[in-house]
């Protein structure tokens, strides 16, 4: 068979195609509306699927799944916790959110408090955020690349940033929601087959569950794949155990806490409400990507365990062993429906990682993009710039982040992309969540009070994650929620009582945010 004729590549090049041509179709964007927020013309379901394309990330695809079949159900309660964030956003932030209509996250709080300052800080952390989550989504494309086609992981970074930086930068907004719309179903299909598949061949739940608590022993086969030329030991005890990656009660509450506050601060998704009509298309949008995720993270667990399943028989195909070996957790995906189904299903599933990373990285670029044209070059620098010039300056910042992000995706070869992307979910929740549960639903919260937790949630966040050795060992924690998002709240509150200097329009902006008259803004 000719190489392009093999399933991955064919399926690969229809998704790459498909790409091309829906950002041809929308590569007209007159005015800053149409490129940064599509013109809010999207309906709920086309913005609800765009949302939940934008959520299930590489780290839903791939990484809960990986995270399940490399630690049990510690691995599994990640899908839980990512669960709980979408419905906190559907009741407390997307109605209000449209409500208030803007381009980018930053402009709420310049609006809210009439201040350059609290939007210079938030573009800040929106270029924080962004690169965090970025770097893991690259590293899943780099990983998929390397072991499925043969590229190197350098060469599989620029690639997906090349094409980031066409699909983006020309199809702006318009483009990103209908390709990541479509890229939501080709990943729903994607682990529709593999459960199907799955079920087919006799692996039940509770069955292939009672078979690896049962396991104590080595793995049969692997003994060729690793370094030592000995068989991978198992207990399968200590892996449907809890408590061995979170081996204490105030670790898995700081993980509750950093992952399901997360969501809520996330700018490329709190950006996606900004897209649609109306405040109640907003919360039909919201609705419709938790109905949609958690069909996703209930696949995702399943097929975790699934995989390990089949690697602990050893009877395997020798490059599903290898894969499952040398990917790690990351690519436990693809090697499982490779076994399940072959080349095509093997194939269907790439070409869903494909769209999984493309479609988040879509999200962080147009996010950031935003908060580098319009939030501070056209605030900053040229304030009198022309729609067009907006539009032109946009495009223009794709292309840094791409080199940008990048960067940030060759310094993560390692790591493992579900717990990099939690990470990113802590500095959200510690900064922009705080900001935007208080600046809705509390009348007293000032500019100072706003900076000072957008601050100090980010350096508190950033410390515990990178300089976490240095700290006394009772502050250590995997996921540093339980330190740092209490930071970021009580920052905004204790300076806001201090500062006092509350905006004298602060009951038009709760009316304009609350009020069902604003409803159809």
């Amino acid at each position: 068979m000719s190489t392009f004729l093999e399933p991955k590549f064919l399926l690969t090049l229809i998704l790459m195609g498909t790409i091309v041509y829906i950002t041809y179709l929308t590569k007209r964007s007159a005015t800053a509306s149409d490129y940064f927020v599509g013109g809010r013309s999207f309906g709920w379901f086309t913005n609800g699927s765009a949302i939940g394309g934008d959520y299930l990330s590489a780290a839903t695809f791939l990484g809960i799944a990986g995270l399940t079949y490399q630690l049990g159900y510690d691995g599994a309660y990640y899908a839980f916790c990512f669960s709980i964030g979408l419905t906190l956003l559907a009741i407390f932030v997307a109605g209000p959110l449209r409500r208030f209509g803007a381009y980018t996250v930053a402009d709420f709080l310049a609006y809210r408090f009439h201040s350059r300052r609290a939007r210079l800080a938030a573009v800040a952390v929106v270029l924080a955020i962004s690169g965090f989550y970025a770097a893991p989504q690259l590293l899943g494309a780099a990983q998929i690349l390397s072991m499925f086609f043969g590229t190197s992981y350098e060469f599989g970074i620029i690639f997906t940033c090349s094409v980031m930086i066409f699909y983006v930068g020309i199809g702006g907004m318009k483009g990103t929601t209908l390709n990541q719309a479509l890229e939501l179903w080709i990943r729903l299909g994607a682990f529709l087959l593999m459960v199907g598949a799955a079920i087919w061949g006799g692996l039940h739940y509770q069955d292939i569950l009672a078979s690896i608590n049962e396991f104590k022993g080595t793995i049969t086969g692997t003994a060729s794949f690793t370094a030592d030329g000995k068989d991978i030991p198992f207990d399968g005890s200590v892996w449907t155990g809890t408590g061995n990656y979170f081996p204490s009660f105030w670790q898995t509450i700081s993980m509750t806490i950093g992952l399901s506050l997360g969501t809520i601060g996330l700018p490329h998704i709190l950006l996606r409400f900004y897209t649609n009509p109306s405040a109640k298309a907003a919360r039909r949008s919201a609705l419709m990507a938790i109905g949609i995720a958690s069909v996703f993270f209930l696949f995702a667990v399943y097929l975790g365990v699934v995989g390990r399943s089949i690697f602990l028989t050893g009877e395997a195909d020798p490059a599903v062993m290898k894969d499952l070996i040398a990917g790690g957790n990351n690519m436990v995906v693809p090697s499982t429906a490779q076994a399940l189904g072959g080349e095509w299903l093997l194939g269907l599933v790439i070409a869903g990682a494909f769209a999984a990373v493309f479609s988040n990285l879509s999200g962080l670029f147009i996010a950031s993009s935003g908060a580098l044209a319009h939030d501070l070059y056209a605030t900053f620098f040229r304030k009198n710039i022309t729609e067009k010039e907006r539009v032109i300056a946009g495009k223009l910042s794709i292309i840094v982040l791409g080199v940008l992000y990048g960067v940030l995706g060759l310094m993560v070869k390692e790591a493992s992309i579900g717990h990099l992307v939690a990470l990113a979910f802590t500095v959200a929740a510690s900064t922009f969540t705080p900001i935007f549960i208080l600046g809705i639903w509390w009348r007293g919260m000032t500019e100072k009070g706003a900076i000072a937790g957008l601050v100090l949630g980010l350096a508190a966040s950033m410390y515990m994650i990178f300089f976490k050795t240095t700290l006394p060992e009772f502050l250590q924690f995997n996921v540093p929620g339980i330190i740092t998002v209490p930071i970021g709240f009580l920052s905004v509150y204790i300076v806001s009582k201090l500062d006092r200097k509350v905006p004298s329009d602060v009951n038009d902006f709760m009316k304009q945010v609350h009020s069902k008259e604003s409803e159809a803004a």
